[in-house]
């Protein structure tokens, strides 16, 4: 055991290996979030389509979902810290490339490459944050990582505003090529080498898994995003990469299950383990109610109250700091007292909130809806770090791979879903206030239901789980 995993303690070379993997972790999510407040921009300046430049951040996605499963395997392959330098190197390319563009089509294709990057690394904050930190102090780990999560989607489109308000377009992807670079340069210095290793350190790639897995999960994100821009899930564009995402993602079930030589990508049979179900599932539900009002609380500042992009980023950004400041606190606790309590007090507050929300209008005071905000975003950060950290507490150290993706992937379709549904809601109501009403109540339905999973979280424990046996049957039940 490393001297990073001796005690439950964050000393120094733990403090700055979060330090450097979150602010890699950060960097892809405010680049990804500032491009999506520029897409009307970007059309004109690139004499585009709005519907064509939206692939820019299409094609970003979609790449990062296919990424994923791979990220699975390659991390065991090659190690954490070979495959996080190599993905930050990707990235960057990809952003300095993308600041370079000349039309509309060189853009999607330097943002398809830059998502890759993000694919290798997004699933990798999890992984690298959860093997150093060890199941007696997960749930701090996963909480300081939190902040990264509430933070970045909310500070994205408020930073994205404000570099198209002084500078050019060009500068919302060129300003990550320096911070990319520190981050490759710390990285290099702070991650400690690691040789491949894992359950099966030589075991060959599930090419036909991944075959199945990765085009599958891309293919169910493009059908949200799909939903989302044409208000149906019914559209062609929209059902026929439902329909083809569901038969690869469900084609893979019997694939994994199948004995072979060479292990699946990520065995199905962790689902057979009522925490891990439990964990994937909240965290999917939270990533669904966070993004639905995360979409729709700008949508009430802008439309109902007047405000302009940059004023309604700003009247929502407590919905990120109630979730900053709520998680790290959360997390620690969970270590010492488990993670029910915590998350059932978490939802509670915030299905309350959502609730509230469901009640406002014109005439609202605009300081309940922040203070509402702030408070979901608080009660979200309550159940969502103990239940990463109690997901961690309560994996085999071999398979924190596989649930790292797991999780991230689940709480991508989550946020997806959330979008989509919110689109539809609006767009089928009578008026912005009937269909802002209707979103809330579905936050408040998705966080009823995290409530009633919650029960199904592992309980407190101090030691970290016994390791599998070469098929992976030690799973928390």
């Amino acid at each position: 055991m490393s001297s990073i995993e001796t005690d439950d303690r964050l000393d120094r070379p733990l403090l700055a290996l979060i330090g450097v993997v979150l602010l890699g972790g950060l960097l892809g999510i405010l680049n990804s979030t500032m491009a999506a407040v520029a897409t009307k921009t970007l059309a004109s300046a690139l004499d585009a389509s709005l519907s064509t430049v939206g692939w820019a951040s299409t094609g970003f996605l979609l790449a990062v979902t296919a990424t994923i499963p791979f990220t699975t395997w390659a991390v065991d392959r090659y190690g954490g810290r070979r495959l996080w330098l190599v993905g930050l190197a990707l990235f960057v390319t990809g952003a300095l490339a993308s600041g370079l563009a000349w039309n509309a089509d060189s853009l999607i294709a330097f943002r398809a490459f830059q998502g890759v990057g993000a694919g290798l690394l997004d699933p990798l904050v999890l992984i690298l944050l959860a093997r150093a930190a060890g199941p007696a102090r997960a749930g701090r780990v996963m909480g300081l990582m939190g902040v990264v999560l509430s933070l970045g989607p909310v500070l994205g489109p408020v930073a994205g505003g404000a570099v198209l308000d002084a500078l050019s377009w060009r500068w919302m992807f060129l300003l990550s090529v320096p911070v990319g670079l520190l981050a490759w340069l710390l990285a290099l210095r702070v991650l400690p080498a690691d040789p491949p290793a894992g359950r099966h350190p030589a075991a060959g790639l599930d090419v036909l898994g991944l075959a199945l897995l990765a085009p599958g999960f891309a293919a169910l994100v493009l059908a949200l995003s799909q939903t989302a821009e044409h208000g149906a899930f019914t559209a062609w564009q929209a059902l026929l990469p439902l329909v083809a995402g569901l038969a690869l993602v469900l084609a893979y079930v019997p694939h994994a299950l199948g004995s072979r030589r060479t292990p699946p990508l990520i065995d199905v049979r962790l689902f057979a383990g009522r925490g891990f179900t439990a964990s994937v599932t909240i965290m999917g539900l939270g990533g669904l109610a966070n993004f639905a009002t995360l979409f729709a609380l700008p949508l009430y500042h802008q439309q109902v109250h007047g405000h302009g992009v940059l004023a309604a980023g700003l009247l929502m950004a407590p919905a990120g700091l109630g979730g900053a400041i709520a998680m790290p606190l959360a997390g620690r606790l969970s270590d010492r007292i488990g993670a029910r309590g915590l998350a059932t007090g978490g939802a509670l507050l915030a299905g309350l909130s959502a609730f509230v929300l469901t009640g406002i209008d014109a005439d609202t005071g605009e300081a309940w809806p922040v203070l509402a905000a702030l408070t979901i975003g608080l009660g979200m950060g309550c159940f969502s770090a103990p239940t990463m950290g109690s997901l961690y507490r309560s994996l085999p150290g071999p398979l924190v791979a596989q649930g790292s993706s797991v999780l991230y992937m689940l709480n991508q379709l989550g946020a997806a879903l959330g979008i989509a549904l919110v689109t539809l809601v609006l767009q089928t109501s009578g008026d912005v206030v009937t269909g802002l009403h209707g979103v809330f109540r579905l936050v408040t339905v998705a966080v009823v239901a995290v409530l009633a999973v919650i029960p199904l979280l592992p309980g407190r424990t101090r030691t970290a789980p016994s390791e599998p046996d070469d098929r992976g049957q030690s799973i928390a039940r």
